[in-house]
């Protein structure tokens, strides 16, 4: 049997890379630090693969390490063509909890809150907004988030907003961040920090964390290519690899769920991504 050179060489160089990871985590861990636990994959991250045969896409992300699912809403709704209940039996099944999933807040939100409960779910999730035209706008998100809020709370469930870095940019000298948490009730909604995200507006996460402490329960953990510039939006990368200290931000986050994404992928597969991003949580400690 044949063995494809490229494939070959591919294979071993991702193999190297998680044996280089997994020795500088070791390196910088020292007495007292905690070990993060169990840890999440957003689906998103392997969107290629998802859909051609779900069930076994899984069970490789469970064999990763992963614990923690966070889907997302796409054709066949966040359940992957499947019912809440169904969807479910497959998570047990592997091992994997589906702790959220990001979803459109402005379509059968009640009937969506009521079948993420059902199965245990402890987040719906609004991933988008998209950039508006004045603080108003923002203002008005915010109500729209409350009212979610309320919803997800008859349900006995939580609702959190998930940014991009347009919360983070000046709009008539406010940054609509601040905006969304000071108009945002915290018993009714929470935040997922992109820590990408938030880096790649230029900000600084932990100073986001410090300012608004409680309100970020979740957190994608997603790195950063090193000297790229900021203005360079799509620049994602394996975790370890890029400039983002994970160490200091998770330390100071304290985050109920830890999520790992990324979006774009240089000379490897998402699943072997995945794979990638699953050793390093493995072995950090903070």
């Amino acid at each position: 049997m044949s063995i494809n050179r490229r494939s070959f060489i591919k294979t071993a160089a991702v193999a190297g890379l998680a044996y280089s990871l997994s020795d500088t985590l070791k390196a910088c861990g020292s007495a007292g630090e905690k070990h993060l636990g169990a840890f999440g994959l957003q689906l998103y991250s392997i969107r290629d693969v998802i859909l051609t045969d779900t069930a076994n896409v899984l069970k490789q992300v469970a064999d990763m390490g992963y614990k923690q699912i966070e889907s997302y809403e796409g054709d066949k709704g966040i359940f992957w063509g499947m019912t809440n209940t169904d969807f479910k039996k497959l998570m047990d099944d592997l091992g994997l909890s589906l702790v959220s999933s990001h979803t459109d807040i402005s379509k059968d939100f009640e009937r969506k809150a009521a079948e993420a409960a059902a199965i245990g779910m402890k987040y719906l999730i609004d991933p988008w907004e998209g950039a508006q035209k004045s603080i108003d706008d923002f203002k008005r998100i915010a109500d729209k988030m409350n009212n979610c809020g309320k919803i997800c709370k008859q349900n006995g469930i939580r609702f959190a907003y998930h940014n991009h870095d347009y919360t983070f940019v000046n709009l008539e000298g406010q940054i609509p961040q601040d905006v969304l948490m000071k108009n945002t009730d915290p018993e009714l909604v929470d935040f997922e920090m992109d820590i990408y995200w938030v880096v790649t507006s230029g900000h600084d996460p932990v100073e986001w964390i410090n300012r608004y402490p409680g309100r970020f329960k979740l957190a994608h953990v997603k790195d950063r290519k090193k000297n790229v510039p900021l203005s360079e939006k799509e620049a994602t990368c394996v975790l370890g690899t890029g400039e983002i200290d994970f160490r200091k931000i998770i330390k100071a986050g304290n985050f109920t769920y830890n999520i790992a994404e990324q979006e774009q992928y240089d000379n490897m597969s998402s699943l072997d991504a995945a794979r990638l991003n699953a050793a390093y949580l493995k072995e950090l400690r903070y």
